[in-house]
């Protein structure tokens, strides 16, 4: 579970101080999906910057599965809005550097990649470079190593806000069909209703700035086309 109570975020700038996000109250059960949208600025990447541990200073609590956001000690999967490849390694290298980090150097983890790659359809692409692919083929890299990490909790930047119409909902079908396999924790920020709708068991509205819980809804229309 993620358990973000009474968060508050402030920047400083100069003599001025300026609050992204104002007394957060949210709970995502484990093993569920959670969309966050709200109008630009509002803070939702703040909010999933802030659960990644990337971002440290903060007031209120924010825990995983009861601990304190710990991403050395924790398995976070962290997808940005660029997909975050590295451009001098090849496809092969970015889908395992998470595992890497994590020690996760198994021959079973790497015959679970293998069927992970071949379900994502780029176990031939592993020998290129992300300037080599498509937005789609990026795309099912990012996921790949995201999933390969096999995360506690699974961050979702805007990921395929850069693709066009029809990639974007192909990439919808084909992370809603990994995350039915794997049940990870999910909190996916979009500025899309109808991603919202068929990603979401749960969606979470966030107020213009500073950004707050304006409404948490249970979304009856999960997983199905609106």
């Amino acid at each position: 579970m993620i358990d973000i109570k009474n968060l508050t975020v402030r920047f400083t700038s100069g003599r001025e101080v300026y609050t992204a996000l104002e007394n957060i109250c949210l709970q995502i059960p484990t093993g569920s999906t959670c969309a966050v949208i709200g109008p630009s600025g509002c803070g939702k990447s703040t909010l999933l910057q802030v659960v990644a541990g990337i971002l440290k200073t903060y007031e209120g609590n924010v825990r995983i599965a009861g601990e304190i956001v710990d991403p050395v000690r924790q398995s976070i999967g962290f997808m940005p809005q660029n997909y975050g490849l590295l451009p001098w390694k090849r496809v092969a290298e970015n889908v395992r550097l998470g595992m890497k980090i994590k020690g996760r150097t198994s021959s079973a983890d790497e015959q679970a990649l293998q069927r992970l790659l071949q379900q994502l359809g780029i176990a031939s692409l592993t020998e290129r470079y992300p300037r080599e692919l498509s937005g789609g083929q990026q795309q099912r890299v990012g996921l790949a190593r995201a999933f390969g990490l096999r995360p506690d909790v699974l961050l979702m930047d805007e990921p395929f806000s850069a693709l066009d119409a029809i990639t974007r909902e192909e990439m919808q079908d084909v992370f809603l069909s990994l995350w039915q396999r794997e049940q990870v924790t999910t909190m996916l920020v979009t500025h899309y209703v109808e991603e919202a709708l068929y990603l979401g068991q749960q969606i979470v509205i966030l107020s213009a700035n500073p950004g707050r819980v304006s409404q948490v809804l249970a979304n009856p229309l999960f997983g199905g086309k609106a």
